[in-house]
């Protein structure tokens, strides 16, 4: 069965976006990056919740259209309605069942595209096998948390780590190898 991979930038205090969704501190270019979306065309699937696909229409992404072309999209949200679908975009209910079947049905390893909550709901549920940290070198002080209001508990095996001239890090841990989280439900 193909892998959940949460691949996402932090900073050195645990968020993904500053205050009010800002990325602007995050590192904007270099090898580090290129590595990243580099590794973006290995997937073909991509997960991601509501605040995190509407994000993109900050950066010009049309509603309905998708964020990665390249990709199948599953954008899970209770609330979301758009009319206008692209054909590999669907937006779906929150479930784990139907989170079964993506991974179960995927070509590739999934791509999880944030943002906290989301991942968070799936940390609860054990969802998420491998997590890859672009590890900024700034502090944010607020904004959001790599997993949102999860509390969860759990510990990871550091399998990879790079690092890049600018003090960006990619940090790969498996997260499914004799781990499972403390209060998972199914």
């Amino acid at each position: 069965m193909r892998k959940i991979i949460y691949y996402v930038a932090i900073s050195l205090d645990g968020y993904i976006a500053g205050a009010n969704d800002d990325i602007s501190k995050f590192v904007p270019t270099g090898k580090g990056v290129e590595k990243y979306l580099s590794d973006l065309l290995d997937f073909e699937t991509v997960i991601m919740g509501r605040r995190t696909y509407e994000f993109g229409y900050k950066f010009g992404l049309v509603p309905g259209q998708p964020a990665y072309p390249h990709m199948e999209h599953h954008i899970f949200s209770e609330t979301l309605k758009i009319e206008n679908l692209a054909e590999n975009v669907r937006i779906e209910k929150k479930s784990i069942q139907r989170i079964k079947e993506i991974k179960e049905k995927s070509k590739t390893d999934i791509y999880l595209c944030g943002g906290g909550q989301f991942a968070g709901w799936l940390l609860d549920h054990g969802l998420i096998d491998q997590l890859k940290l672009k590890l900024n070198p700034i502090i944010l002080g607020n904004g959001i948390p790599l997993f949102g209001n999860s509390k969860t508990s759990l510990v990871g095996k550091l399998i990879e780590k790079e690092s890049f001239d600018d003090g960006l890090e990619i940090l790969t841990y498996d997260l499914k190898k004799n781990t499972k989280p403390n209060n998972a439900t199914d």
